[in-house]
């Protein structure tokens, strides 16, 4: 299932260029995964309360064209879960329909002591 999440760039988002930095590029696919976890029935906050810490552990990105201060831009996000414990998110940011950044982050499920723990039955559906 794919999620949207639309993100306007400003000021803030931008380099001396005008363009924007490549660091806040995580910033909108971290929102973007926020929003969809919220799919499985809770937010992110109430998940952690509940023990469960969903974390990046590795991520590989894609930088194809640069988003420009005042674009409208769509976080497009699916998930999979690869294991009982993995989980994969494919993000793209467009304006568009034109792809600007790519990116597969793969996520793991910890416990309160960061121990592995499977993600929740709601994760597996």
């Amino acid at each position: 299932m794919e999620h949207r999440l639309t993100c306007k760039v400003y000021y803030e988002d931008t380099d001396a260029l005008g363009v924007v930095y490549h660091a806040n590029y995580l910033k909108y696919m971290e929102r973007g995964r926020s929003e969809y976890v919220e799919r499985f029935g809770k937010p992110i906050w109430e998940w952690n309360q509940s023990g469960y810490y969903i974390v990046v552990y590795a991520m590989n990105i894609r930088f194809k064209r640069a988003a420009q201060l005042g674009d409208i831009l769509d976080v497009v996000s699916t998930f999979t879960l690869q294991s009982p414990y993995r989980g994969l998110f494919r993000q793209r940011i467009e304006r568009d329909g034109q792809i600007y950044v790519e990116a597969d982050v793969e996520l793991a499920c910890l416990d309160p002591h960061l121990n592995l723990r499977e993600f929740p039955p709601e994760f597996r559906s």
